[in-house]
């Protein structure tokens, strides 16, 4: 493990919209358990999807990394939002405020 400041990559991707956040931040800041946190709630498969959601791949892009099904991806996207209590509106991108809990416990 380095020591010093951890870094988040800004947004590197302008042709897709992307903004990708280093892995190895999201790694740690996902595998800590701590009281009342939301994210405890997740299942394992359900922070790696999360954890691939920050580095900015797509539901096809997490499906070839963990070797599932683009239906499994979705219905575990679905499971993240429920469990982060964060429902569909019509001004929000779930997907980022997803990876904004993540970051911010």
């Amino acid at each position: 493990m380095r020591s010093g400041p951890r870094r988040v990559r800004g947004p590197c991707c302008a042709r897709t919209g992307r903004a990708v956040v280093d892995p190895d931040v999201v790694g740690e800041l996902l595998t800590t358990k701590r009281r009342n946190d939301p994210l405890g709630a997740l299942s394992e498969r359900e922070r790696a999807v999360l954890r691939l959601m920050a580095e900015g791949l797509s539901d096809k892009g997490i499906a070839e990394r963990l070797f599932v099904s683009l239906n499994t991806v979705g219905t575990h996207v679905r499971h993240i939002f429920r469990k982060l209590d964060l429902p569909r509106t019509a001004v929000d991108n779930r997907r980022v405020l997803a990876v904004l809990v993540a970051l911010r416990k």
